[in-house]
């Protein structure tokens, strides 16, 4: 299994390789000097508790996300975290790890609605992007920067991109020489040469900071 998993990670920095090297001359030396995993896709068992997550990390640093994320986790005695395990949880105990107010309501809200069916996370994988992101959508406190994360990392779909991220426009300000913020429309024209490859290109850019 974990030559598998090598032989496909050398495949796919190949196809990065080869691809970046002919669209993109700034972003392929970064290509080559950073470790590149594959993106794999989670079950669908596993989608609550990642937007849980994803809701608790919305503008925080990666450290304090993981801390508070961890006393989340410790709720539960068996981390069975599941919709109705979630909702027997006041939101002043859910406040105990730290989150803010507004995300206690967020993640009894996506909650809710998913006990009452007016979200469907079981469906997400056979939709389009922009399906996921209108159904997603629904839930207060799910904007589409968590959407899209939640394509990106539980998902697994290998071409997306959040210009609503601020790494990432940090990222193409540095790299790309910009003395102001980047524009949407100056960040879409350096973007759409990464198709089909643009979640690739946003890890890299992550970890070019």
């Amino acid at each position: 299994m974990v030559k598998y998993i090598e032989i496909e990670m050398k495949k796919m920095k190949n196809q990065l390789l080869k691809h970046f090297r002919r669209n993109d001359s700034i972003l392929f030396p970064f290509v080559s000097k950073i470790t590149i995993e594959p993106i794999a896709s989670h079950t669908s068992s596993q989608y609550f508790v990642h937007l849980c997550e994803d809701i608790i990390g919305q503008q925080l640093s990666g450290k304090v996300s993981d801390v508070i994320f961890a006393r989340f986790e410790k709720l539960f005695s068996t981390k069975n975290i599941t919709p109705r395990t979630v909702l027997k949880l006041s939101e002043e105990k859910l406040r105990t790890t730290g989150m803010s107010w507004s995300k206690t309501r967020f993640i009894r809200d996506l909650a809710h609605h998913i006990v009452t069916h007016s979200v469907s996370l079981d469906s997400l994988d056979a939709l389009s992007d922009s399906e996921v992101i209108a159904e997603l959508t629904k839930v207060k406190g799910i904007g589409p920067w968590t959407a899209e994360m939640f394509l990106m990392f539980t998902l697994g779909r290998e071409d997306v991109f959040s210009y609503g991220d601020l790494g990432l426009k940090n990222a193409i300000k540095k790299l790309y020489g910009f003395k102001k913020d980047p524009t949407t429309k100056q960040m879409e024209k350096i973007v759409n040469k990464w198709k089909p490859y643009r979640t690739y290109a946003a890890r890299i850019l992550w970890k070019s900071l």
